[in-house]
């Protein structure tokens, strides 16, 4: 059997927390609600661990972590125990698509937890990450053909933290 690779892969760099990493969104993606629409898998896909040479040179034990590959909804990523020389920024973060708002809900309170919430539904993770959490609704409402009614979403939406479809639907009907 063939196996199709991926051929961008997001590859996160950690001090030493890529395994605590991976699992905990492995966690969080592995019991997403459906929703909708259909869900990927999440799960670890292989584990390198650093050898004599590679430990050697960048002082990590024989035997940790180097690499772990693992899935997210279908969508894979690495992630790479190099040390603390570099850390997340803002000007990286991944959005994730909801279809409800029980799905917003769980995914903003799962992902920010141990993190920092942010401003129009973005979030920092516990270790760091930023990741935006948003109702495909917001998408609809902001790209409508009625301007007044787009103008006033993007008011609502800059109001909150974690985005609320219902206040977002009544500011686009002028109810809100």
């Amino acid at each position: 059997m063939q196996t199709t690779i991926q051929t961008i892969t997001p590859c996160l760099w950690f001090d030493d927390q890529a395994e605590d990493a991976a699992n905990h969104y492995i966690s969080i993606f592995s019991s997403r609600k459906t929703g909708s629409g259909p869900r990927g898998e999440s799960k670890v896909l292989d584990v390198a661990r650093y050898g004599e040479a590679g430990a050697e040179v960048s002082g990590r034990p024989v035997g940790s972590v180097l690499v772990i590959r693992f899935l997210l909804d279908g969508q894979e990523y690495s992630a790479l125990n190099g040390g603390p020389d570099f850390h997340f920024t803002e000007a990286v973060s991944f959005m994730v698509n909801c279809e409800s708002q029980d799905e917003v809900d769980e995914l903003w309170d799962r992902l920010s937890e141990g993190g920092e919430q942010g401003p129009c539904g973005w979030l920092k993770d516990r270790f760091g990450l930023s990741w935006q959490v948003v109702p495909t609704r917001l998408g609809e409402l902001l790209a409508s053909d009625d301007a007044a009614a787009a103008e006033r979403v993007m008011a609502a939406m800059l109001q909150m933290k974690k985005i609320e479809i219902e206040p977002l639907e009544r500011a686009a009907a002028g109810t809100g």
